[in-house]
């Protein structure tokens, strides 16, 4: 087990080695445990090429897919507020390419078959898709703030219709199964107007299975139709993402318009600002949660490399010696679903674990199973041991590193783009309602609570809690929220309310009776003018 010392900059295993981060770790634990297993039933020729240092040591990427002119490069280009080499925006399909748009000092474009033998680039393996594909693949550099904790990953634009899948010359579902299994967010955009998802749409999406965890959709152009029309549409696409989503959970859609041209419909600004900035703030997570997602990705790698292991030395030991091998193998193939589930019942493995059946029966057609090799019960005791008491040490160091490590995020480009400005998303709106005048904006309706408060008997121009409450509970808001709101109005903490105190009261429960959360401490443009004086520091709510 990882037994990680109290060092600054890292640990030891009890094998004697020093890892100086997770990612470290995660790498020596694939290539000493998990590999030797892949290797030993060629895990490698049915499922993912082996992984190699650069795909732990990438920066996260981000992978968008979508219909043709769902505006998946704009979106892109509205990320990074800027063009980058390569990008062809139009109505037309107008992409035609995988670009792997990444941090470069200079600008420049390389092409897929000199990308593929660059060490320092996770796109080694993609080689055994040959040179159809690799005409169709390269990398964008640029020097972009945002490209320093993200790449993005733009992919062609998807047709309805068999000529456009046989014209591409490569295994474009497989490409992008291979892309899937390695980044950490997957995109996948609709247009308002293009809901109807195709053939080869429906086979992208199901390349992803196994990854619902990373999937997010966005319902991009959502400002060129009315209120109305984008009820109707959101119900559609729900719809439509339920017969290839295959998961209980419902999927997070994302609605807005994203480019930096003015909106067709302005109904819904504040709905599109606050789902833009939910997709911002799950995509600026990513660097923070990156070791967190590449352990989770080993983890269902080697689950299933032991299932795979497991089939395989299953198929060899049923195997006669001599004679019938070819009808025993067709009969092993067609079996194969029983196969799965008398494994499950063998070795108590979830149905979740196992691979596509009829993928798997296809592949098994050209292997002669009397070769394949035979349990082999030290490897997967190696790759037992390292789920059960190495993945717990690495989490642990997981910790570790959040804690020591500054806040991680995806800073630049849009992501700065109202930060800090009145164009921020909610500024001068609820709490922060008022923090430029110079007038305290309670004033505005004081007059009003102050009839109210006259009204309840105060003594000596305050009054009592037990007063106070009784009015306040006319609101019907919870008690939890008008214990905070009453913490956050007694500025002295005497455990009365002034006539200022009392208006400050009512300005936070039409707060949060219009929808608005409350702050966790006042901020100074709400704290009271008489008691602005006596305030050495913010109250804490």
């Amino acid at each position: 087990m990882f037994s990680w010392v109290s060092k600054e900059h890292g640990g030891k295993n009890t094998e004697g080695e020093m890892f100086k981060s997770v990612t470290e770790g995660l790498q020596s634990l694939y290539m000493k445990k998990l590999l030797p297993l892949e290797e030993a039933y060629m895990f490698h020729e049915f499922h993912s090429p082996a992984l190699e240092a650069a795909d732990f040591q990438n920066k996260p990427m981000v992978l968008l897919v979508g219909q043709y002119s769902t505006g998946k490069t704009t979106f892109i280009r509205y990320l990074l507020e800027q063009d980058f080499p390569g990008m062809r925006i139009g109505p037309e399909p107008t992409t035609d390419s995988f670009i792997a748009v990444m941090y470069g000092e200079k600008e420049g474009v390389i092409p897929g078959n000199a990308l593929v033998v660059d060490p320092k680039k996770p796109f080694r393996k993609l080689n055994s898709f040959g040179n159809a594909f690799l005409n169709r693949f390269m990398c964008a550099q640029m020097p972009n703030q945002v490209l320093q904790s993200i790449s993005v990953i733009d992919t062609p634009g998807i047709l309805s219709g068999e000529k456009q899948r046989i014209s591409r010359g490569y295994d474009f579902t497989q490409v992008l199964q291979w892309f899937g299994e390695r980044v950490d967010r997957i995109i996948l955009l609709f247009d308002a107007h293009k809901l109807d998802i195709s053939d080869e749409f429906s086979e992208a999406i199901r390349a992803f299975r196994g990854q619902d965890d990373k999937i997010r959709v966005v319902l991009n152009k959502a400002d060129q139709v009315d209120t109305q029309q984008l009820m109707r549409v959101y119900g559609a696409l729900m719809w439509s993402l339920g017969k290839v989503i295959n998961t209980p959970e419902v999927v997070r859609v994302y609605l807005g318009s994203f480019w930096s041209k003015p909106l067709q419909n302005t109904e819904n600004r504040k709905l599109f600002e606050a789902e833009a900035q939910d997709l911002f703030r799950d995509i600026q997570s990513l660097p923070r949660n990156a070791a967190l997602r590449k352990l989770n990705d080993l983890i269902k790698r080697a689950r299933l490399a032991k299932v795979h292991a497991y089939i395989i030395s299953y198929l060899k030991k049923e195997m006669p010696a001599m004679f019938g091998k070819e009808n025993k193998k067709k009969e092993l193939i067609t079996k194969l679903p029983e196969i799965y589930i008398a494994l499950q019942k063998e070795h108590h493995i979830s149905p979740g674990d196992f691979p596509n059946v009829t993928r798997m029966q296809e592949q098994l057609q050209h292997y002669d199973f009397s070769k394949f090799p035979s349990m082999k019960s030290k490897l997967i005791d190696s790759v037992d041991k390292m789920l059960a008491e190495n993945i717990a040490g690495l989490m642990m160091q997981i910790r570790k590193e959040e804690s020591n490590m500054p806040s991680q995020s995806v800073q630049g480009g849009a992501f700065d783009g109202v930060n800090d400005s009145p164009f921020g998303h909610g500024y001068g709106e609820g709490a922060g309602e008022g923090v430029d005048n110079e007038e305290w904006i309670v004033a505005r309706d004081k007059p009003k609570y102050d009839e109210v408060f006259y009204s309840l008997s105060p003594m000596n121009g305050r009054i009592t809690g037990a007063n106070a409450k009784k009015e306040m509970l006319n609101s019907k808001l919870p008690n939890t929220v008008l214990g905070k709101i009453w913490k956050l109005a007694d500025c002295d903490c005497d455990g009365m309310l002034d006539d200022e105190e009392f208006a400050l009261a009512q300005h936070l429960i039409r707060i949060k009776l219009e929808g608005y959360e409350l702050p966790s401490e006042l901020p100074p443009h709400l704290v009271p003018p008489s008691h602005r004086h006596n305030r050495a520091s913010p109250l804490q709510g």
